[in-house]
């Protein structure tokens, strides 16, 4: 039978092997078929990590399936690879470092899918303790992106992220994701900005966990390269960046071009290498982020 979902998973040096593993602990509860699960590596390269991803797949009770991309293409490129092979309605996309926040989230999602939505995110959580090199990365995230479904709807299109997002497969073939972002970043706000305007978008209250959490030093880098990524997004949707938090602040840094000179005080400062109190932390690293957008605003 074509199943009702599928389950699309891209990765590029993770391991999803504890998504896959938690994932089909939710299988018993669903009717026979009714989901499928596909994973693709977006040029890892890894053998010993294709290893232990096809024995957590065995665990996987219905259709499943492992596409090893030859070269890294991208987060867009990897999950427009992604709904090419999907074979369901509706398609469910779940980053690798993702875990379901409880044991119906599978059900719950399956239960959207029956209603046809065009696009819904289920939301995310980061954990109640976490690793203290990735201290800043929860209370960043825990800032402003933990939101339940009622504060996201207000502005539904601002809050979608692909970790854990479902659309339609035939909403996904008219508004592909933009190949052309590439490393880290805004692909998926362009996207549901782009795909806003012609389907309806909905949150819901079905959060992933997000474990993936990184240190302050990749945060400090993926933030300072993933400006130009940032400008392709600005100068596609406008009015859409100018009501996200992040050009208010690279606006004020743009008209205080000093902050740009205190870039390694600011580095200092999130990396915790100064006495800090958190918040502290996560400012000097929004000040950071801004002071490279800042560079790339009109």
């Amino acid at each position: 039978m074509t199943p009702i979902l599928s389950i699309l998973v891209p990765f590029y040096r993770d391991d999803p092997s504890g998504l896959v593993r938690a994932l089909a602990g939710q299988y018993a509860d669903l009717e026979s078929g009714a989901a499928e699960l596909i994973l693709y590596d977006d040029g890892s390269a890894d053998s010993e990590l294709t290893g232990r991803v096809e024995t957590a797949l065995e665990a996987w009770p219905g259709p499943a399936g492992l596409i090893l991309g030859g070269v890294n293409k991208g987060r867009a490129a990897a999950r427009n690879a992604l709904a090419e092979a999907a074979t369901a309605p509706h398609l469910l996309f779940l980053d690798a470092d993702m875990l379901p926040s409880d044991s119906y989230f599978v059900c719950r999602w399956l239960n959207a899918a029956r209603g046809r939505p065009d696009i819904v995110f289920g939301g995310f959580q980061v954990p109640d303790r976490v690793a203290p090199e990735s201290a800043l990365h929860r209370a960043f995230s825990a800032s402003g992106d933990c939101l339940d479904a009622r504060a996201r709807n207000r502005n539904p299109a601002q809050y979608v992220c692909t970790s854990n997002l479902l659309v339609r497969a035939d909403v996904l073939r008219a508004a592909p994701f933009d190949a052309g972002f590439s490393g880290w970043g805004w692909e998926d706000s362009e996207w549901a900005a782009r795909a806003a305007a012609q389907f309806r978008i909905d949150h819901i209250d079905n959060p992933a966990i997000h474990l993936g959490l990184e240190s302050a030093d990749t945060l400090l880098t993926r933030f300072r390269d993933s400006a130009v990524n940032y400008a392709r997004f600005v100068s596609r949707h406008p009015d859409l960046a100018a009501t996200l938090g992040s050009y208010a602040w690279a606006r004020r840094v743009k008209r205080a071009p000093a902050v740009r000179r205190i870039r390694p005080v600011l580095a200092a400062l999130a990396r915790g290498h100064a006495p800090a109190p958190m918040p502290v932390r996560v400012l000097a690293l929004k000040l950071w982020r801004a002071s490279w957008y800042s560079e790339v605003l009109p």
